[in-house]
C-alpha cells in the first residue's frame, strides 16, 4: 500500500531525534585539529638550558571534549585562545586555537610550565609540540599549587637569504587544582554535622516533652492528704 503524499512530506520535514542531535553536538570551532591530523607529535625536553634531547612521542587528540562542572573547571588566557580544563583526577587538558592564516606560518609550539613557590617560580615541564597539535594533557598536577602554562607558536624557518620571522606572542593561563581530598572531607564533615544537629534537636524536644507531661504531675501539684 502506498503512503499518501502528505505523510511523506511530513516525514521528510520532521526534525531529527533529540538524542541523536545531542550526540552529534560538535566542539566549538577552532579548538580541534584538522581532520587529516590523527596524531600529535611532541617532545618533552629535559630541564636545563639545553634545547636538545627528548624522545619523540605521539598522542591522539581529544576530539569532542567538553569541560562540564562539577568534574571540570575551565581557565582561559587573556587572549581567550588558550584554555586549561582542570579535571577532578588532577590532570589538566590544555587546548588552543589558531586562525587558519596563522596556522600556515607555524612549524611548532613551545609549551613552558612553571609553578609559584613562596619567593620565586620553578620550572616544571618544557614541551615541543608539532604544528598539527591543538591540545596537550598534563597527567598529574599537585593540589593547591599555582601553575602557569605559556604556549608560544614558532614560525617557519626562513630561507638563508631572508630575514627570520619573529616568533608570535605567547599566551599564558594560570590555575590551581582544588584539593579533591579536602573537598570530600569538607562535604563529609558538613553531612555529619547536620546529622548531629538534627539528633540534638530531637533529644531536646524529647526531654521537653518528658518534663512537661510526665514529671510535672508528680512535682507540680500538691499531694492529697488522707483525712484522719
Amino acid at each position: 500500500m502506498r503512503a499518501p503524499p502528505l505523510l511523506l512530506l511530513l516525514a521528510a520535514c520532521a526534525p531529527p531525534p533529540r538524542a541523536a542531535a545531542a550526540a552529534a553536538a560538535p566542539t566549538p570551532p577552532g579548538w580541534e585539529p584538522a581532520a587529516d591530523a590523527p596524531w600529535c607529535p611532541y617532545k618533552v625536553l629535559p630541564e636545563g638550558p639545553e634545547a636538545g634531547g627528548g624522545r619523540l612521542c605521539f598522542r591522539s587528540p581529544a576530539r569532542g571534549f567538553r569541560c562540564q562542572a562539577p568534574g571540570c573547571a575551565a581557565h582561559a588566557s587573556a587572549g581567550r585562545s588558550l584554555r586549561a580544563s582542570v579535571l577532578r583526577n588532577r590532570s589538566v587538558l590544555l587546548q588552543w586555537r589558531l586562525a587558519p592564516a596563522d596556522a600556515r606560518r607555524v612549524r611548532a609550539f613551545a609549551l613552558n610550565c612553571s609553578w609559584r613557590g613562596a619567593y620565586t617560580r620553578f620550572p616544571c615541564e618544557r614541551v615541543l609540540l608539532g604544528a598539527s597539535c591543538r591540545d596537550y594533557l598534563l597527567p598529574d598536577v599537585h593540589d593547591g599549587v599555582r601553575y602557569r602554562l605559556c604556549l608560544q607558536p614558532l614560525p617557519l624557518r626562513a630561507e638563508p637569504a631572508a630575514a627570520p620571522e619573529p616568533a608570535g606572542p605567547a599566551e599564558c593561563v594560570e590555575f590551581a587544582a582544588e584539593p579533591a581530598g579536602m573537598r570530600e572531607i569538607v562535604v563529609a564533615m558538613t553531612a555529619v554535622g547536620g546529622s548531629i544537629c538534627v539528633m540534638l534537636v530531637v533529644i531536646c524536644l524529647l526531654v521537653a516533652y518528658i518534663t512537661e507531661n510526665l514529671m510535672h504531675p508528680a512535682f507540680g501539684r500538691p499531694g492529697l492528704r488522707r483525712q484522719p
